[in-house]
């Protein structure tokens, strides 16, 4: 062989060898810019969700929970008429659940309960109770004042509902019950409108659908009462 052919043969062997090095040079940096471009999951989901959904789930919590504290103070009554006995087991029923994901939905935002737009929510939602061990709602620092907390009984509200008797009660009820309802639908609607997280959105819709309903059973029970 002369030396022409080795000469040829040396430079091809180094060419092969000089793109195969780049070839996995440019693979191995094409895996690294997608392993620091690709999000992690906790940033991917950071990002579906907006204060709009922190907001509504924060101010979710008391309200449904106070809808409960008035369903068992009502229960706990003598001489309810049974279908207004049975409309307050229905929104323990349907409120206690919601409630649960509300309090999921912050935890997995890693988001405190209390925030500078809720004041008196007190704690992080990790260390909440749950709502049976829950001092009475209308009593909880600070809640008298929280922001677009519509429709919540004021305390006097609250002890005149735990006053009452008989059918006077199950009417008060309905009545105070009707402008909680009315207060959760706004709220549910601004959700509707502003809200990101899908869920929370979807929730927001099938709460204003449901109370909506439950406000027209209870305007036509309190013509029977």
């Amino acid at each position: 062989m002369n030396k022409k052919a080795l000469a040829a043969g040396a430079i091809a062997l180094a060419v092969a060898f000089t793109t195969s090095a780049c070839s996995d040079s440019g693979g191995d940096e094409a895996t690294t810019a997608t392993a620091t471009s690709a999000p992690t999951s906790a940033e991917a989901n950071s990002a579906r969700f907006d204060q709009d959904d922190v907001m509504f789930s924060r101010m979710m919590i008391p309200h449904h929970a106070q809808a409960i504290e008035m369903s068992d103070m009502l229960l706990a009554k003598d001489g309810i008429p049974e279908p207004v006995r049975a409309l307050a087991e229905q929104i323990k029923a349907e409120q206690q659940p919601e409630i649960e994901q509300f309090e999921a939905w912050l935890e997995e935002w890693g988001m405190p309960m209390r925030g500078d737009d809720a004041p008196g929510m007190n704690g992080h939602m990790s260390g909440m109770p749950s709502v049976s061990d829950m001092p009475s709602v209308s009593g909880m620092p600070g809640m008298d004042d929280m922001p677009h907390m519509d429709g919540m009984m004021s305390e006097q509200d609250m002890q005149a509902l735990s006053d009452a008797q008989g059918v006077d009660a199950a009417r008060l009820f309905l009545e105070q019950m009707i402008v909680h309802h009315e207060g959760a639908i706004e709220m549910a609607q601004d959700e509707i409108e502003d809200g990101q997280y899908p869920e929370t959105v979807e929730l927001a819709r099938t709460i204003a659908d449901t109370q909506q309903k439950e406000i027209d059973t209870m305007r036509q029970l309190l013509t029977t009462l």
